[in-house]
């Protein structure tokens, strides 16, 4: 199949047949997302794998890395197989005896770590779900769409397009529902669009519980965490008005004392941007292999041109990533020294017309 990379609505008019042909042929299909999945990429490829389910195929999932415990409720995440030393060999050899593997949430195998040259290799027919900039050309099939707010949102639209919607249970509609709900920032983000409450009120009247799955995600905090969120705010945030600007400088030795797990500091960043005058958030952790970075602004500064120039990131223009090889200290102050280079972009001073 010739690679196309459009959006979602012109691939289904141009490519529907071919697509069509492979969907309704059983096949051994691995899906995998990002490492670190949020619920966006958990969500989309356990709502996915779900729909691939009830047509026939035999469906894995194949996480590269641990992920939230407040994601747990999802079903299938009990099937879920994650990689680590002990898994490799199975990850293997579910990914290389693969018919297709599907790829959600990210458009770099380097996004995928150790799994990543396991896709490349694999013989498997490969296509994409994706809504971030720029994607890698390493997919036979790509539904790419920079517009959308999440992948769970292609993933509804694929399933929409094939004619498939009445196969959508209760548990998909809620894993789909998860991915857009907080891809949009709980329909905060300017990214929250007609087509987002379009599909959001079809999932609800399917089958999808609102309440549980903003309750599963954001008010299941563990002790630790809540306490760390206070140290966090009280001890570790940084505010320069200013250049309009708030960060978190967080310590391995921070992560230590909270007994911090993964999805500990998820959203401890939006804290940050939520404080008025503030346009751009950073937070920035010592995780011991690599110093991570999570950006956040408002209005025109693009945190992905940020992350992409500087700290080896990306994303979406107002939410990006990034990472250093160098310190905690020698980052950070790459990062403060680099937020007077942006002074004029942060806080632009507005001529005054007489």
């Amino acid at each position: 199949m010739d690679r196309c990379y459009v959006g979602i609505g012109q691939l289904f008019m141009k490519d529907i047949k071919g697509f069509e042909k492979w969907i309704n042929t059983p096949q051994k299909v691995v899906l995998t997302m990002h490492h670190k999945p949020d619920a966006d990429a958990l969500g989309s490829a356990l709502g996915f794998a779900g729909y691939l389910k009830l047509k026939g195929h035999d469906v894995s999932v194949v996480a590269p890395t641990d992920y939230p415990s407040f994601l747990y409720w999802m079903s299938g995440n009990e099937a879920v197989l994650i990689y680590s030393s002990k898994t490799e060999a199975a990850v293997r050899d579910k990914i290389n005896g693969a018919d297709v593997i599907v790829c959600l949430d990210f458009n770099s195998l380097s996004r995928i770590n150790e799994l990543g040259t396991m896709v490349a290799e694999a013989p498997g027919w490969k296509a994409m779900v994706d809504h971030h900039l720029e994607p890698d050309d390493f997919a036979d099939v790509t539904f790419w769409d920079t517009g959308a707010a999440a992948t769970a949102e292609l993933v509804y639209e694929i399933i929409e397009g094939l004619g498939d919607v009445g196969m959508i249970n209760a548990a998909i509609a809620e894993a789909l529902y998860a991915g857009i709900m907080t891809d949009t920032g709980s329909f905060k983000h300017p990214n929250t669009t007609k087509n987002v409450f379009r599909i959001c009120a079809e999932l609800v009247s399917i089958g999808a519980n609102t309440s549980k799955v903003a309750t599963s995600i954001y008010d299941t905090n563990s002790v630790d965490r809540v306490k760390f969120l206070g140290f966090a705010l009280n001890e570790r945030l940084k505010i320069n008005l200013e250049l309009k600007t708030a960060y978190f400088c967080i310590t391995r030795e921070d992560l230590k004392r909270f007994n911090s797990k993964t999805g500990d500091t998820e959203g401890l960043v939006n804290y940050a941007l939520s404080i008025e005058g503030i346009n751009f958030a950073a937070l920035i952790i010592d995780r011991t292999e690599a110093v991570k970075m999570s950006f956040r602004s408002t209005g025109s500064f693009s945190v992905n041109e940020f992350a992409k120039k500087h700290f080896n990131g990306g994303g979406h223009k107002n939410a990006a990533g990034g990472r250093s090889e160098d310190s905690l200290q020698v980052t950070v102050e790459k990062f403060e020294s680099l937020l007077l280079e942006y002074k004029s972009e942060l806080n632009p001073i507005k001529e005054t017309i007489l």
